[in-house]
């Protein structure tokens, strides 16, 4: 399975500009033969929106919804991407994944800071497993991934792949975070870990523009060369990593 993945800068609030973005991605993401696409967190409201995000916040049937589906199926390929989701009086920070009739909705569980403390209500640990392509793909939320319980989870349930927009901000450990654990992640769960982050500026937020997909040996197989939007693409084949997997048997070997 060809995977693409969009380093986005969003514009907080402007759902309508965010979705032409998605739009033109996912035409450029086919073009080249993608049959999948990922994007930031929070990318169709803005991670940044603060007091709007209560606004903006769609039920996981509505709209918003709809709109990013229908992006889905005119260019024929999955989707997977960030939005404010409201259940009741709750709002979730959530990724949705689309394709064909088949949708998902994850929703973090660890939230980072007092920022995302204030708008959103943390979700329990979850396991969200979804199929494309032959393969089963698990989701996660930015800071979800540092959790390697969260990971290991997925992994331990059937994940070939851990999908992970985010909103990494500009700061002394984004650097680590980027090249090294997103990395180990991937390598001790003998997984590909797709981690895909904001650029730019968002509101109040600077984003550290660092996404990478990594492989079940650890190798990074996409990065950007810079830190402003980049479409970048890999190739997720499990079975090219069946070495590394009879010599890493972290999951077979795991005493509970």
């Amino acid at each position: 399975m060809l995977l693409a993945a969009l380093q986005m800068q969003s514009r907080p609030s402007d759902v309508a500009a965010n979705l032409d973005r998605l739009d033109r991605a996912a035409s450029d993401a086919a073009a080249k033969g993608a049959h999948l696409l990922v994007t930031p967190e929070l990318c169709l409201v803005g991670y940044g929106a603060g007091p709007d995000l209560p606004l903006l916040a769609e039920r996981a049937d509505g709209p918003l919804v709809d709109a990013v589906a229908a992006i889905a199926h005119r260019h024929s390929l999955g989707i997977v991407t960030g939005f404010a989701e409201r259940d009741g009086d709750a709002i979730y920070n959530s990724a949705l994944f689309v394709s064909g009739d088949s949708r998902a909705v994850y929703r973090k569980s660890h939230l980072y800071g007092p920022y995302e403390k204030r708008w959103f209500r943390a979700a329990p640990p979850s396991v969200v497993l979804v199929r494309h392509q032959g393969l089963s793909l698990g989701l996660l939320i930015c800071y979800d991934v540092e959790f390697p319980e969260n990971v290991r989870r997925l992994a331990q349930a059937g994940a070939d792949a851990v999908l992970v927009p985010t909103a990494l901000p500009v700061g002394g450990s984004a650097d680590f975070i980027a090249a090294h654990m997103i990395a180990v992640r991937a390598f001790e769960n003998q997984i590909f870990v797709a981690y895909v982050d904001n650029c730019g500026w968002n509101g109040d937020f600077a984003y550290a523009g660092l996404s990478r997909i990594a492989a079940p040996n650890g190798a990074i197989l996409a990065a950007p060369h810079d830190r402003s939007e980049a479409l970048l693409f890999a190739e997720i084949a499990p079975e090219a990593y069946a070495r590394s997997r009879a010599e890493n048997t972290y999951l077979s070997d795991l005493k509970a």
